[in-house]
């Protein structure tokens, strides 16, 4: 489905550096070519407009993927690499240009997905795509636009808006491992109430996360998991020019694990379940030329680990943050459209623990931000200017944004932008260091030069990126600090010296008759520049091709995606040992068909290869697996 933006509205902007390329972005096989993106300034940009190198990922691509969950479907975009703790469920962290998952903010609907924890991630495997809309990928620093954690860049994740009409879809999907999953979503307006409502529920058997030949002392058991996710979205419109509304996403997993830690049991049992819960409500008002977004929202997360056997423990987080946005945009004469903004967040984090040795926390912060922005073309060249100051606690940051663009072409631009960054430590880093002997930590600070270009021509869209990232006082836990305990030091935060990432990234979209045709490469050398060895888990070399058609009745698709060698941490000993990850290609497989306008039959075969391989040293992935499924939207 594409995402469908008022022709008028969009009229807003008058940038004849955008219109320009209206024409040639609009395509009969390719329409994403002439989407509408709003996280690369906050603002509705033609894709082909954007200064920052941005890709979509529309509800078509979702569908056509059949993928279950965010983190898998990200993997074969430019610049991103997913690493996974085993199967569905368990851990995962997305690298975007290298840079730890700590260093990519995450929205979904707008808000900030950072928990406040001491692990200070994003629960990325919890989110499944039955309920997502789109998803648009920002890479780069755009601090000045979005605020902490924006060093790599911004994912934005849509959930299924209301909107006009009335329409519903129920999917069954079965698979190996005893894996079903059932989806209902269904939409109703009543004159100028717009209601969406979404529902879905996971269940696997999963397999053995552990490599029990590298971690001896593992559970060999099954390591199953559920999820049950839901959303809802309610929109009034009061009038034309103004439009209140309520926006609530929730979702819970349910994991087995099991521990990697020298000195557990081959029959320990371990269990985690994660609360995912957001709401928000908003006023979208227009007053002439002047448009404005206030939102109230409040995202709230909640983890609980249970260990039974040679360790008994359970502890949990819940981390909250509520915050309240006003967005103003206003045209400035033909050409240009002013941003302008202020944001406070209430963060909250509070942990319990039954382990003995662990002392629970209950720390609040505010957060509060102040943003400009200018955008807009002097003839063939378009600029893009952003500024934003935060206050996070006691740390006060400024941050800037300027990207240029030059239309050599209708079809060819050149691109151009510098740009700095932070992220403010989560309240749970400085909470585990608040013992009077660990390091007092400083926000990471970044900052990034980019050149390349961009065609887009017809049904094909071509960005290529040379990106030089610089980060200092970078976030790390050291294991050997902290106070010592009953199994020797605790460990603490700290700020190392400084990494860097320089490389090229390219990714390429189109399509011929029929055919669609997707393609990223990436080369990078992300290094920690303190000692310059290469940074964990990160691979220098990545890449994918992805290619569907349709004909008749059918649609067939494969994609192939390639990671390089990368350097690990075996802690199958004490202390770890240094090891590396050899390369792997995974390639996918689904096929579709269309029985009636009410009937889609779907089978998906990922792993296709039966590749053996790791993201992270001694977990598992998935083996080749089976999929099969249909869905029903009946006529109203």
């Amino acid at each position: 489905m594409k995402f469908t933006f008022n022709r008028a509205r969009l009229s807003v902007l008058s940038l004849a550096c955008v219109s320009a390329f209206s024409a040639n972005a609009q395509s009969e096989h390719n329409p994403s070519l002439g989407e509408v993106v709003v996280t690369a300034s906050r603002n509705p940009q033609l894709l082909s407009a954007t200064s920052a190198h941005t890709t979509v990922i529309t509800r078509a691509d979702i569908e056509n993927s059949q993928a279950i969950d965010v983190v898998s479907l990200l993997q074969r975009e430019a610049g991103l690499q997913g690493t996974q703790n085993g199967g569905l469920g368990t851990t995962s962290t997305v690298f975007l240009r290298g840079l730890p998952s700590l260093n990519t903010l995450v929205l979904i609907d707008g808000v900030p997905q950072t928990k406040q924890d001491a692990s200070g991630a994003v629960s990325l495997e919890h989110i499944m795509l039955d309920n997502v809309e789109r998803i648009e990928i920002v890479r780069g620093n755009v601090s000045a636009i979005y605020g902490s954690g924006a060093i790599g860049g911004v994912i934005q994740i849509f959930t299924r808006a209301s909107s006009a009409g009335s329409s519903a879809a129920l999917s069954l999907e079965v698979g190996p491992r005893n894996t079903v999953k059932g989806v209902a979503n269904v939409g109703i307006s009543a004159g100028d109430t717009y209601v969406s409502a979404g529902l879905s529920r996971l269940t696997t058997d999963g397999f053995s996360a552990i490599n029990t030949q590298q971690y001896t002392f593992a559970n060999p058991d099954l390591d199953g998991y559920q999820n049950t996710s839901s959303n809802l979205s309610v929109s009034h419109k009061l009038s034309k020019d103004h439009r209140i509304g309520l926006q609530m996403a929730q979702s819970r997993g349910d994991t087995t694990v099991d521990s990697n830690y020298n000195g557990s049991l081959p029959t320990d049992s371990h269990f985690s379940t994660a609360w995912l819960n957001q709401a928000t409500v908003f006023s979208d008002d227009t007053f002439g030329a002047w448009r404005s977004r206030l939102s109230l929202s409040e995202q709230t997360q909640r983890d609980t680990f249970m260990e039974y056997g040679s360790f008994v423990a359970d502890y949990g987080y819940t981390t909250r943050t509520r915050m309240l946005s006003w967005v103003n945009t206003l045209p400035i004469g033909e050409s240009w459209l002013g941003t302008a903004g202020v944001e406070e967040q209430q963060q909250h984090v509070e942990t319990t623990a039954n382990d003995g040795f662990t002392l629970p926390y209950d720390v609040n912060r505010l957060a509060d931000a102040i943003f400009v922005g200018m955008e807009g073309c002097f003839g063939p060249l378009s600029v893009q200017l952003n500024l934003r100051n935060d206050k996070i606690g006691d740390s006060n940051q400024s941050t800037g944004y300027v990207g240029l663009g030059y239309f050599v072409t209708d079809a060819f631009k050149l691109i151009a932008s510098a740009s700095t960054a932070f992220n403010a430590p989560p309240l749970g880093y400085l909470s585990y260091n608040d013992n009077g002997s660990s390091p007092v930590l400083r926000p990471e600070l970044a900052d990034s030069h980019e050149v390349g270009f961009q065609y887009a021509q017809g049904n094909h869209l071509v960005r290529a990126t040379y990106f030089d990232t610089r980060v200092k006082d970078q976030l790390l836990f050291d294991p050997t600090l902290g106070p010592v305990g009953p199994f020797g030091p605790n460990g603490a935060f700290v700020n190392v010296a400084r990494a860097s990432n320089t490389g090229v990234e390219v990714s390429y979209r189109g399509a011929i008759g029929t055919t669609e045709l997707r393609a990223s490469l990436t080369q990078q050398n992300p290094v920690d520049e303190t000692t310059g060895q290469p940074l964990v888990r990160r691979a220098k070399s990545m890449a994918s091709v992805g290619v569907s058609k349709s004909f008749g009745a059918w649609r067939a698709g494969g994609d192939v995606r390639y990671v390089g060698d990368r350097d690990d941490i075996s802690t199958a000993t004490s202390p770890g040992k240094p090891v590396v990850l050899g390369s792997y290609s995974v390639l996918d497989l689904t096929l579709t068909y269309r029985y009636s306008t009410q009937l889609v039959l779907k089978a998906r075969l990922d792993n296709a290869l039966d590749e053996k391989y790791q993201t992270v040293y001694g977990y598992n992935q998935q083996p080749q697996s089976l999929y099969a499924g249909l869905t029903w939207t009946p006529k109203f």
